[in-house]
């Protein structure tokens, strides 16, 4: 509510401060007003934030106001943030207990979803990136920051399809761009879940953003970096930093570098590929284990789980570091009590990349030093344990380990075992560690015993039993008689305060004893938050080093995790070679076989390459298994390439730079998109996308038209595809399909076993040479509780429809299932050759 808008209204003086404090927020923040133990909103604030935190709307002197407990801030945060607005925050910034008149208050702090820094908000599994986005004359600039880390990368491309595949690979929660953007003008799309901030476009100024990054870095230019060149990368750097240091009013030294975002060394896989394959996110919401990454990460650490989730969804295309991730992995997995030893050695090794972070910001407490403490203890063990293996990669983590000996040592000294969460309440510093904190504790401890013994001594002088010491900020320390004893009150005790059923004393050998109390139990707490804030800073002064040391022990933590998962699942080691084949034996889809019993999960082989099945034709009924196989050849793949074990008997995959998949229906209608026309972008992106080292995966093309129109692109695009060179698998229910086999050289046709008996249906999912001859959807049909007459009906149709086309291909339904002979290949039957003549 602006100053205007509020004309009609008497304001107090408060009130007056907190419109002034409005002053210069845009229109979608939420301004937090902290008065004592609660964060304030009015007027139009309070009205939508009310709803949005789910609280009580209340109104005094007709302005509307809402609050909520300070300490519970982190509960409403993301309700806020999850609408698309911001929260300022206004801080006391004086005393109230000795300032005189109204305390002084500024907004100390505007939080966005990029911005958040707080650990009970943020997943600890997974990186919150804030993105910029700067478009050049030729090439595109991204940025990406996660400030509760310091990650700070940067790249910069011409073509959309790299962009888009790193935007959503980042998956950023917030993305500022320039307000003359027009965001559907964009030639790439941008993950649904984030929030955009548009700001002026001057702020974007190439030679402004320079400047913010070189104050920032203390450098003369950022060639140190490896950003030569890389003009409008940097100027999507330089706006993001400005943006981060606006808001959180106050230096972000644990920024310490800028990195290059090298997209030469990973594979591609595009936004559909991501969301198709669940690798990291779940398609429905509700399905808490559908994902690869819910079956790969058992790290010990949240920097792990973080970095896995990167590795994931970047597979390395470089065979050499590959393979010292898999020489590391079998090294582990040839001993597993030094791996068993070593995952033991993290379990006081916590999330150190984000606590260093806030105590960066000041924002930590006595709590995350001792967590930071614990860590670093554990290093020394960890460097001792990693150093019994002959592996090239460990020796590149151990050398980016620091050791802390001299650190370490002061943190555990001066920490108390159970710290606090407050910081000014004292319980902080151990008894010992400060000479002048131990003697105003004495003092204090001192002053209480005579309190107690004050308090005895009363009590016999009086004769009264029930008089008692009490204490309150407002008058200190007094003496509390009944209503009915105060007749006994000595004439020594000056009356303080009456109460209802009491009355309230003091006494000038009380007073003067309070002084002496209370004067070192304030000095005390004072003392240990200054002393909390020197061992901060010698923790902050060694951000650089321990930030190595964060991101070593996260890759350790990763390659620990994945020989121990091989371990735990039997996974075997993979040959990669630069071979265009993909080679499996027995494997088997690691999400779905971890949600089965042991040993029910049905295995199958894979055999690809380049000369003879590049297009992999895939057959059979409904419900028995395609999409799950073809999925599977993807994830092992995927597997293989980040360094992991899979789950198969024997594995020799040829490196693939690409993945991209077409699976499943869905519509955009927001976009006037229908099923269709989805399925169409994504078969396009596809087709004008992927090369020869790509690896394809389709799932039922064409079936959101008639028959004729879905058959005849299905065709041509598995022609397209054969002449491009791709590894595909090409699951389809046209079984007219299968008659490329004929024609083209490169096409192989394989279906899925199906045991028949008695009318009843029996799927082995089993993959099998050959080409089916029916899909069984009536069976399906009947399974899924369709109605019996339903049924029967579809039955005679079917057999009609048959008839009246006299169509050969389709009447070999009635041959046995199992027969999984080769089309002719004598000629090179057209797309019709199938019809009734």
């Amino acid at each position: 509510m602006s100053k205007a808008s509020a004309q009609n209204v008497k304001l107090t003086p408060m009130m007056r401060q907190y419109l002034d404090a409005k002053e210069g927020l845009t229109d979608d923040t939420i301004l937090l007003f902290r008065l004592g133990d609660f964060y304030e909103i009015f007027f139009e604030d309070a009205e939508r934030g009310a709803e949005i935190m789910g609280i009580t709307l209340t109104r005094r002197n007709s302005i509307p106001m809402a609050g909520v407990p300070y300490h519970a801030l982190d509960n409403y945060l993301p309700r806020i943030l999850e609408h698309g607005l911001k929260v300022a925050i206004a801080e006391q910034m004086e005393d109230p207990a000795t300032t005189k008149g109204i305390v002084r208050r500024a907004v100390t702090r505007v939080i966005t979803p990029g911005t958040i820094t707080e650990d009970n908000v943020l997943r600890s599994s997974k990186a919150n990136f804030l993105a910029s986005l700067h478009i050049g004359k030729k090439k595109t600039g991204l940025a990406f920051l996660d400030l509760s880390t310091g990650n700070f990368r940067i790249l910069e491309h011409s073509d959309p399809h790299n962009l888009e595949a790193e935007l959503h690979r980042a998956n950023p929660s917030e993305l500022i761009i320039a307000d003359e953007i027009e965001i559907d003008s964009l030639p790439f799309s941008l993950p649904d879940s984030t929030s955009i901030s548009p700001i002026p476009s001057w702020q974007f100024d190439s030679d402004l953003t320079e400047q913010v990054l070189l104050k920032h870095f203390s450098v003369t230019t950022l060639e140190g970096f490896g950003c030569r060149n890389q003009n409008d990368a940097i100027t999507a750097a330089g706006a993001l930093l400005d943006y981060v240091l606006t808001n959180l009013k106050r230096s972000a030294d644990h920024i310490t570098s800028l990195g290059l975002i090298q997209n030469t060394d990973c594979m591609i896989v595009d936004r559909v590929s991501q969301r198709t394959l669940e690798l990291v996110e779940p398609i429905f919401r509700d399905s808490k284990n559908s994902t690869l990454i819910s079956v790969l990460d058992e790290c010990s650490t949240p920097m792990g789980s973080r970095l896995l989730r990167e590795w994931l969804l970047r597979p390395l295309t470089n065979i050499e570091a590959i393979t010292q991730r898999q020489d590391t992995l079998s090294s582990f997995c040839s001993d597993q009590m030094l791996l068993e030893e070593l995952r033991e050695s993290f379990r006081t090794v916590r999330d150190i990349e984000r606590i260093l972070t806030r105590l960066n910001l000041g924002t930590a407490n006595a709590r995350e030093l001792q967590t930071i403490a614990w860590a670093l203890k554990a290093i020394p063990d960890i460097e001792s344990i990693i150093s019994y293996v002959d592996s090239d990669l460990l020796s590149d983590i151990k050398s980016r380990l620091f050791n802390f000996p001299e650190l370490t040592d002061t943190l555990l000294q001066a920490l108390t075992d159970e710290p606090p969460a407050t910081l000014k309440d004292g319980g902080i510093i151990s008894d010992g560690y400060n000479d002048q904190l131990d003697h105003f504790r004495k003092g204090s401890r001192e002053g209480k015993a005579w309190l107690a013994r004050f308090e005895a001594q009363e009590k016999e002088r009086t004769g009264i039993k029930k008089l008692k010491i009490g204490y309150n900020r407002v008058f200190g320390y007094y003496i509390e008689l009944s209503k009915i004893n105060s007749a006994q009150a000595p004439e020594d005790y000056i009356r303080k305060q009456t109460l209802a059923n009491a009355e309230r004393y003091i006494t000038p050998e009380l007073k003067e004893i309070e002084d002496s109390v209370l004067g070192a139990e304030e000095k005390a707490k004072a003392l240990e938050y200054e002393l909390f804030q020197e061992l901060r800073l010698k923790v902050t002064e060694k951000t650089k080093e321990i930030q190595s040391t964060a991101i070593a022990l996260a890759e350790l933590d990763c390659l620990a995790n994945l020989a121990y998962v091989a371990l735990k699942r039997s996974y075997i080691r993979p040959q990669l070679c630069e071979e265009k084949k993909i080679n499996i034996s027995d494997g088997r889809h690691p999400v779905v076989e971890a949600a089965m019993d042991a040993g029910i999960f049905v295995p199958n082989d894979t055999d690809m390459n380049d000369h003879q099945a590049s297009i992999n034709l895939v057959t059979g009924p409904n419900m028995a298994g395609k999409s799950t196989y073809i999925r599977q050849v993807a994830l092992l793949t995927i597997m293989a390439q980040m360094g992991s074990f899979i789950p198969c008997s024997k594995a020799e995959i040829g490196i693939t730079d690409s993945i991209y998949t077409r699976i499943g229906a869905a519509d955009d209608l927001s976009r006037g998109q229908s099923t269709f026309m989805v399925e169409m972008v994504e078969t396009a992106n596809i087709l004008n996308n992927a090369g020869p080292r790509s690896l394809v995966i389709l799932d039922e093309i064409g079936r959101g038209t008639s028959t004729y129109d879905g058959l005849s692109l299905a065709w041509a695009i598995a022609e397209h595809l054969h002449d491009a060179g791709c590894l595909t698998l090409f699951a389809t229910h046209y079984h007219e399909l299968t008659k490329l086999g004929a024609s083209l050289p490169k096409v192989k046709n394989w279906c899925v076993a199906v045991h028949e008996s008695k009318g009843k249906i029996i799927f082995l999912h089993k993959i099998q040479a050959g080409a089916a001859d029916r899909s069984y959807g009536i069976y399906v049909a009947k399974l899924a509780g369709i109605p019996k007459s339903v049924i029967k009906r579809a039955d005679n149709i079917l057999q009609d429809l048959e008839d009246i086309n006299g169509n050969t291909y389709v009447k070999n339904k009635k041959k046995s299932t199992n027969s999984n002979s080769e089309p002719p290949s004598h000629h090179s039957p057209s797309l019709f050759d199938w019809q009734s003549k």
